[in-house]
């Protein structure tokens, strides 16, 4: 297993496994720790988590997968989702997907060469009310249109 945290973060994981009744119950903010410190979580990190929680690797990964909040590849400095569910559909943000992805020269799953940006699509980020939504990092943004597409592109890439 070649995966590791820093020490900093292993001191947090130790930290935050006697808050919790039982190591199960962890299982969430030792991955939460793992996506901070990396960026995603790998087959590796799931190891460590499950060796340092004393858990099957397979609950580790049940978990993880359950969860769209968890990367398991490196995504771009800008991880754009965009919800496909209905409300968000009818509301147009299949164009919105479209047009992100004509802007930035990449498809769902796919990350532009200088690894800025990450584009990906969601089953909801339940925000239905402010459709269509699209979620960068941890930030929402609801009501979108091309224009809204084209500032908030702008203001990341420094234009």
């Amino acid at each position: 297993m070649s995966f590791s945290l820093s020490k900093e973060r292993e001191q947090q994981l130790r930290e935050t496994v006697k808050r919790y009744p039982n190591a199960r119950a962890a299982v969430l903010p030792a991955l939460w720790l793992v996506k901070e410190e990396k960026g995603y979580v790998s087959d590796e990190a799931v190891e460590y988590v499950a060796k340092a929680l004393d858990l099957p690797v397979s609950d580790v990964f049940g978990t993880l997968t359950f969860y769209t909040i968890f990367n398991r590849r490196e995504v771009g400095k800008y991880h754009i989702q965009i919800c496909r569910n209905i409300c968000c559909w009818l509301r147009g943000s299949e164009d919105i997907f479209k047009y992100i992805s004509a802007k930035l020269g990449i498809s769902a799953g796919e990350t532009t060469e200088d690894k800025k940006f990450t584009l990906s699509t969601v089953e909801c980020l339940g925000a239905c009310g402010g459709a269509p939504v699209i979620q960068i990092n941890d930030d929402y943004y609801e009501e979108m249109t091309t224009d809204k597409v084209d500032e908030i592109l702008g203001s990341l890439r420094g234009l």
